[in-house]
């Protein structure tokens, strides 16, 4: 998908992005859909707003400006009114998601997902209950509790500017697509560092064969901005120390937010076509962080690590309170006996998802010239070469 922007002197990056598997690459064992993309889950539909504008010296309310907005619709059949099982879990909450008080209490997804900075979390929430207010009839919407989550891009944007804005979350939206899915300094992930480099915006997806003629897709986005660059870790290769401090500087200082290595957040939103009810939901977002765990993440104390899962496998009748909808619903769901494929599908999907982020953003200098570097593709080749973990050419 095209990257969007809104505002003037915004940059961004044309071409081909590189991906993992471009590198011979491959994790884990299960195969990939046909875009190894969350939108390979039929329906899901993923868009962007980026925004970047500005060079030099922070001035609060002026930029620079590193940082966006992106959005996960769920599916095409009436988004607002056509519930989903979810559930969440939390590795470490040092960090906001909103609406999963209620996903906890009744194990259903209302509305689409939104992905922001820490500071613009508000007004992407507020802007997606005036976005159902608008596509459906105002009388009809008695209350709203959107998903919306962030992590914290202070180190390159002027995150206390509050430059995100409701139509950056529209903009979003209109760019949502079922194609593939645009990574690395993209939308909400525009200003995120992972693990001492560039990170943002990463997806990948696997497909599930159940062995008796049904086959099902599972799709993973990532928003990686967490990780101590000691730790990074790529198919058990220890990559943060062969590319260490001395081979790409890390973006933090001693001063910042950011100081302590292991600071900063990871979203991670899984999405599935199965028939899965709330509580396998719930399960298996808690494995995506055996995905950030591969990859080096520890939940450390200053990162808001959280996950979301949603099914499409079972659709609730329309949110209609102007009639009753009948008191028993049929539904269908996956036995607990096949559900391990599902686990490991969100553990590999998770930590290949990091991994794309982390190969595809570029090089960025946000707010004091502060400058985040990409991971370079010939260093990060290079350590998994002398462990033979890339797979044949």
């Amino acid at each position: 998908m095209r990257r969007t922007s809104l505002l003037d002197n915004a940059h961004s990056s044309e071409g081909d992005t590189v991906r993992a598997r471009d590198l011979r690459i491959t994790i884990g064992t299960g195969d990939p859909g046909p875009l190894n993309s969350t939108t390979d889950v039929p329906g899901v539909r993923v868009g962007h707003c980026t925004l970047v504008e500005g060079y030099g010296a922070l001035v609060r309310g002026r930029g620079p400006v590193r940082t966006g907005v992106t959005v996960v619709l769920p599916h095409d059949d009436g988004v607002w009114s056509s519930q989903l099982f979810a559930g969440c879990h939390s590795l470490n909450g040092n960090g906001e998601m909103t609406g999963l008080a209620w996903i906890r209490e009744c194990g259903t997804l209302t509305s689409p997902i939104g992905l922001t900075n820490t500071h613009s979390l508000g007004v992407v929430r507020d802007a997606l209950i005036e976005f159902e207010v608008e596509q459906r009839d105002s009388a009809d919407v008695y209350w709203g509790l959107p998903v919306v989550a962030e992590t914290w891009d202070g180190l390159l944007n002027d995150c206390n500017g509050f430059h995100v804005r409701p139509e950056h979350l529209y903009a979003a939206i209109a760019d949502a697509g079922t194609g593939p899915v645009t990574e690395g300094n993209v939308g909400s992930g525009t200003g995120m560092v992972c693990h001492g480099f560039k990170g943002g915006i990463g997806t990948a997806s696997r497909v599930i064969d159940d062995g008796f003629g049904a086959t099902y897709t599972l799709g993973v986005l990532v928003q990686a901005n967490h990780g101590a660059r000691r730790r990074f870790a790529v198919n058990g290769a220890p990559v943060g120390l062969a590319v260490d401090h001395s081979a790409v500087p890390c973006p933090a200082s001693p001063e910042s937010a950011l100081g302590s290595e292991g600071a900063g957040s990871v979203i991670v939103v899984v999405a599935t076509d199965a028939p899965l009810l709330p509580h396998q939901c719930q399960r298996l977002a808690q494995r995506a962080g055996l995905g950030v765990a591969r990859t080096g993440g520890a939940g450390e104390h200053a990162s808001g690590d959280l996950f979301l899962a949603f099914a499409t496998g079972n659709r609730l009748v329309a949110r209609d309170y102007g009639s009753r909808p009948p008191p028993v619903r049929s539904l269908r769901m996956m036995s607990e006996a096949f559900i391990d494929p599902f686990f490991y599908a969100a553990v590999e999907a998770t930590e290949e998802a990091i991994v794309n982020a982390l190969v595809a953003a570029e090089t960025m200098t946000g707010r004091d010239e502060v400058t985040a570097y990409a991971l370079p593709h010939d260093l990060l080749v290079n350590a998994l070469d002398k462990h033979g973990l890339r797979s044949p050419g």
